[in-house]
């Protein structure tokens, strides 16, 4: 298993790179967990499953969440609480790192 932990920067850049470098191509995401500045998250329409609707958010959140690296992309699903004691879910596309962390677990599936 692999800790990769983000301080400062784009999370899902800083992912792929930390994951190119350290050759893991296939793997899962077993946990993500931090705090983030801010964030994109996309949800499905009722009407439509293969359509996406991204929202950003300036807003910090705690965060959790798995995934799964597939072709050495980072794929995730997370959970982001913000103020009030509210919850945004799904695929998450961006989020900034920069007051608090971001530790990702892998268990690469690579041979």
């Amino acid at each position: 298993m692999h800790l990769i932990a983000i301080t400062k920067g784009e999370l899902i850049e800083t992912l792929t790179e930390k994951v190119a470098e350290l050759n893991i191509t296939a793997g899962a995401i077993v946990s993500l967990v931090g705090g983030v500045d801010t964030f994109r998250i996309s949800t499905m329409p009722a009407d439509d499953a293969t359509k996406d609707i991204i929202t950003d958010y300036a807003s910090p959140a705690e965060m959790s969440g798995t995934g799964e690296i597939v072709n050495g992309q980072p794929h995730i699903h997370a959970v982001m609480a913000i103020e009030g004691d509210k919850a945004i879910s799904g695929h998450l596309h961006a989020a900034t790192v920069q007051t608090w962390f971001a530790n990702v677990y892998i268990v690469p599936l690579d041979a």
